[in-house]
């Protein structure tokens, strides 16, 4: 009875901690939520709980009332397809051969080793910005992908996950005549897909969040990403350039604890979007492909 009464109270200290920590990660998605819906004076004044207070969509209009967040939502979008089916195609054409002994592929240590010390250390901002200068890919797409279109992390998550494909499988496929390539493509891949959409899933995440390339390689505007441009239409008020009385109701409408909270409700939407269908892959991706056999 006393190990039944303790592995009950073990079990309730543990469900009390998880809803702790489910609550803490709750609440400031809400209040966020409900900042996004209030007034700009209830926001202000630190009315704002769980539940909008004065509720309004004046914050959505600012954001949303503007072509050049259409076209930067365009640019993000096209972003994510692009960078993200060149990270996958870069990770998975490079964490083959590397997942390969060293009697198949004899300069396979010397690889790993380039790619762990790309972990460790990268060549640095400004000769970044000059080598992206000099191929002449300021103000495009392609400095948003390039850049960082081999994600080590990702290579060695998914040569990791390659080693745990049955070796007889691959043996089999040889003795029928098939090529590298066709082993790769109709066994390795398709027993892959946890860890690829997982991967998928870190590329998409992180070519959407992403604001600071485009502060750093785009200089016009007009091709900005969207995390980029809502980064600074919510900080680059200026009320004293506003003459138009409509246009400065519309500004003392919202402030900016209001529209940062909109900016985050409205970039959060797609990937609410996207996780469902990957969720499925993601804990078998993260635990089989970080396990070295």
């Amino acid at each position: 009875m006393k190990k039944r009464k303790k592995i009950d109270l073990l079990t309730v200290f543990i469900y009390a901690v998880v809803v702790v920590m489910g609550l803490s990660c709750l609440l400031p998605l809400l209040n966020t939520l409900a900042l996004s819906f209030s007034s700009s004076a209830a926001a202000t004044a630190g009315k704002v709980g769980i539940i909008p207070v004065s509720f309004t969509l004046s914050s959505y209009q600012k954001i949303l009332n503007d072509q050049q967040f259409w076209r930067s939502f365009l640019i993000s979008v096209l972003r994510v397809m692009a960078g993200t089916s060149l990270n996958i195609f870069l990770v998975i054409t490079m964490a083959y051969p590397l997942s390969k002994s060293r009697r198949e592929f004899g300069a396979q240590k010397i690889y790993i080793k380039f790619v762990i010390f790309a972990m460790l250390f990268n060549g640095g901002m400004v000769p970044t910005y000059m080598v992206v200068q000099k191929l002449g890919m300021i103000n495009t797409i392609w400095s948003l992908i390039f850049p960082g279109a081999v994600g080590t992390g990702n290579v060695i998550l998914m040569m990791n996950f390659f080693r745990s494909v049955p070796k007889s499988l691959e043996e089999a496929a040889e003795i029928d005549g098939a090529t590298p390539f066709q082993i790769l493509w109709n066994i390795f891949i398709p027993a892959s897909k946890p860890c690829i959409a997982t991967i998928v899933l870190f590329c998409i995440v992180g070519h959407w969040n992403d604001y600071f390339s485009g502060i750093l390689y785009i200089t016009k505007v007009h091709n900005y990403p969207l995390q980029t441009y809502i980064q600074m239409i919510a900080t680059t008020f200026d009320i004293s350039k506003i003459t138009d009385i409509k246009k400065l109701e519309e500004f003392l409408a919202v402030s900016e604890k209001t529209l940062n909270s909109a900016k985050i409700v409205v970039s959060v939407i797609p990937l609410l979007l996207i996780y469902p269908f990957l969720q499925k892959y993601f804990t078998t991706g993260l635990v089989v492909g970080a396990v070295k056999e």
